[in-house]
């Protein structure tokens, strides 16, 4: 393949976190793309999004973590069918015509979750709950409903269609056996941090899944370990949506 100059990156805030610029890094070495690079955008505003496309021609494919995943939503000039029917956007394509900048968006967090969650091979009928109301649940809840696996969304706030950590008791906590954690609670630097939930009622036969990968296993992960639960970190998911996110910019299949 000639060499080329094409640029990607990750817009979010903060990105102290991420894995992503390693792991497309690797790729590129790995596969011999010597003019590619990956850069983290760490950006205290949205807008700022506009600035770093005008400055950078070479740009031609970003992710979207925390925060920005509802908010930059109004700023693409296309939005893909799923995408817009989650409400939120991980991986914007872009595409330089002249002076002409069109940007489009997809969420690939709904792939990274299907894939790497059939592993375990969950048997039905299994019920969820679902912690955390930012864009990355809402990927997480329209993948469920095509799973065709119930759920309970659960939020610090008080909203409709979301019930307060301190209203689970024993009897839910039992019947929804897959418990996802779809918040940065406990994420590097604040890994002794945790969600309330009532732990002591975790057995054998619950699932928790952490979107969360650093550190590997999260304090709400240990809490599932400690009961013999089985669990599993976002690494997985991160990978999935990041070769989907690539196969969006290039047109490669992976």
């Amino acid at each position: 393949m000639p060499d080329q100059h094409k640029k990607f990156g990750l817009i979010g805030y903060p990105l102290g976190h991420s894995y992503s610029k390693g792991h497309f890094t690797r790729k590129f070495v790995h596969e011999g793309l010597s003019g590619y690079s990956y850069e983290n955008y760490e950006i205290a505003s949205i807008g700022s999004i506009i600035d770093i496309i005008k400055k950078d021609p070479d740009l031609v494919g970003l992710n979207v973590t925390i925060p920005y995943k509802q908010a930059v939503m109004g700023y693409l000039d296309e939005i893909d069918t799923i995408a817009a029917e989650i409400g939120a956007v991980n991986t914007i394509k872009i595409t330089h015509s002249g002076e002409q900048v069109l940007l489009n968006g997809y969420n690939t967090d709904i792939i990274g979750f299907t894939k790497s969650i059939n592993r375990w091979q969950l048997e039905k009928p299994v019920k969820a709950l679902v912690f955390g109301s930012g864009g990355s649940s809402l990927a997480i809840k329209y993948a469920l409903k095509n799973l065709g696996i119930s759920f309970i969304s659960v939020s610090r706030k008080s909203e409709a269609g979301f019930i307060p950590y301190q209203e689970l008791t024993e009897k839910v906590a039992k019947e929804y056996r897959l418990w996802i954690n779809c918040t940065p609670v406990g994420m590097f630097p604040h890994s002794d941090e945790t969600l309330p939930l009532p732990y002591q009622h975790l057995s054998p036969e619950h699932y928790l899944y952490d979107l969360v990968y650093n550190p590997d296993i999260t304090l709400f992960l240990s809490k599932g370990v400690s009961c013999g639960a089985h669990i599993m970190n976002g690494m997985a998911m991160l990978y999935e949506q990041a070769e989907s996110s690539w196969e969006i910019w290039t047109g490669e299949k992976v």
